[in-house]
């Protein structure tokens, strides 16, 4: 308990001290207008408080992430609390800090129009293609996680389960194309209080349940022993670090008021992503060892790992309600990711959003996609997300390390986390047996090692020929 209790301060002491810093680094503007002032059209560019805001942006980033990532990682032991910590404040507040800061400071731009401007014109179709792939396999995860869940509860019919999925659909359709305050803005403030108390009451009923909590250890305890690196980087993403973040800040960053809120809704609001991550690694650990957690994720996904822990911990009224502030999260992820979608290509195709039917034209090929991919089997489509999202994550601190590199910044605060994570994505995609190349962890991590020296060596390369060009 004591190793749980500590990374909780380890938190709040980050927000509080390295959050402050990284704000003061990008030096935040009170005085300038934000581009919900400057571009408001009623639809996407609208401006919000910072509660508001806050409450869309922790439902907008965190999906199933904190909660299934954080359960599969529990697998190997506590040590998986240090990448939720450390990664959070390090990497992921960074991440989504920088990348709402940037949009806002470049018009509310989305990630591919912000690799344009930093990494090149060139680099515009590949940021679009990755982007658009992994915003299609977010809403697709969430759209058949929270539909399992529901019909688990209500009936475990197959039937029943397609029904729910188009009512899901029909909700993300209607969210996707509305102006943002007309849904998102009115409901989101209610549901991330439902998400809190979720998460709260789970952590209550651990201490009260009295489970001992297992102490920090560095032995790899995966009853597999697939090796923690670089698969857990990958496993526990948006409870740390997630590239989904940066499709999502940019949503936001049309909705600020005043730069000074920044903090509090992109930094801050990974902090709170990173506690409700915290909690459930904490609370399956606590109830399950490795050896049962397994064999359940085996037979009934982190679904069932939800289900038990809600209701043991909670009881059977308190984890239905539990089990409902999960359903939300996905739901409220799933339908961002659908608009951040949407908004992408009519900025990257410059089509007109004012317009309905030009946001509906948009949209339902979007939709008919992810509903294709509905039908894929949900283990590999969250491996091929995994990987995405992390690669997606890469690009956005690279763009963040330009942006502080060529504004004459500490740049290392994006430099590092960037270094970290693209070779946490080239060693995965080396040495994973599934969607990678199969082979040997160690032969995987050096590949992984050489290939990300030579894109920083670039990285430097690139930098230093712009200023002698700017000279």
């Amino acid at each position: 308990m004591i190793t749980f209790i500590t990374a909780f301060f380890l938190l709040i002491i980050g927000y509080f001290t390295y959050g402050k810093f990284v704000d003061k680094t990008f030096n935040s503007d009170s005085n300038k207008k934000t581009p919900a002032h400057t571009l408001e059209d009623g639809v996407d560019f609208v401006p919000m408080n910072s509660n508001k805001n806050a409450f869309i942006q922790i439902l907008n980033i965190a999906g199933v992430g904190p909660i299934f990532g954080p359960i599969l990682g529990a697998l190997y032991g506590p040590s998986a609390f240090l990448w939720i910590v450390f990664g959070s404040i390090f990497a992921g507040g960074v991440h989504d800090y920088l990348t709402g800061m940037i949009s806002i400071r470049y018009g509310g731009a989305h990630l591919p129009a912000l690799a344009s401007r930093f990494l090149g014109k060139s680099f515009t179709h590949v940021v679009n293609v990755f982007t658009l792939l992994l915003l299609v396999l977010v809403g697709t995860v969430f759209v058949t996680a929270p539909a399992e869940m529901i019909n688990d509860l209500i009936s475990g019919d197959n039937y029943i389960l397609k029904i729910i999925i188009l009512c899901i659909f029909i909700y993300y359709i209607v969210a996707t194309v509305l102006p943002i305050d007309k849904i998102i803005g009115k409901i989101y403030p209610v549901l991330g209080l439902l998400l809190i108390i979720s998460a709260v009451g789970i952590c209550i009923g651990m201490f009260i349940y009295g489970n001992p909590l297992p102490e920090l250890t560095l032995e790899n305890l995966h009853p597999k022993n697939i090796p923690y690196y670089p698969v857990i980087f990958l496993t526990i993403s948006c409870g740390a670090l997630s590239g989904f973040h940066a499709t999502q800040s940019p949503i936001i960053s049309r909705t600020i008021d005043n730069e000074k809120d920044g903090r509090k809704v992109f930094y801050g609001m990974m902090i709170l992503e990173a506690f409700i991550a915290m909690i459930w690694a904490a609370a399956a650990m606590s109830l399950i060892n490795a050896e049962e957690l397994s064999q359940l994720l085996a037979n009934g996904g982190p679904a069932a790992v939800v289900n038990k822990i809600a209701v043991v911990l909670l009881g059977t009224v308190g984890g239905t309600i539990a089990v409902i502030g999960v359903i939300v999260l996905p739901i409220t992820s799933g339908d961002t990711s659908f608009r951040a979608a949407r908004m992408i290509i009519a900025d990257y195709l410059k089509i007109d959003q004012k317009v309905l039917k030009n946001r509906f034209a948009v949209a339902i090929p979007l939709f008919a996609i992810s509903f294709v991919l509905t039908n894929m089997d949900f283990q590999l489509l969250w491996r091929y997300f995994s990987w995405s999202n992390q690669v997606t994550a890469s690009i956005a601190l690279w763009i963040g390390a330009v942006y502080l590199y060529q504004h004459k910044k500490p740049y290392l605060m994006a430099l590092i986390p960037a270094f970290f994570i693209t070779s946490v994505i080239f060693s995965y995609i080396f040495y994973d047996p599934t969607i990678g190349f199969n082979l040997s962890p160690t032969l995987s991590n050096w590949i992984g090692l050489v290939l990300t020296c030579s894109v920083t060596a670039l990285f430097f390369v690139i930098m230093k020929k712009r200023k002698s060009v700017e000279a």
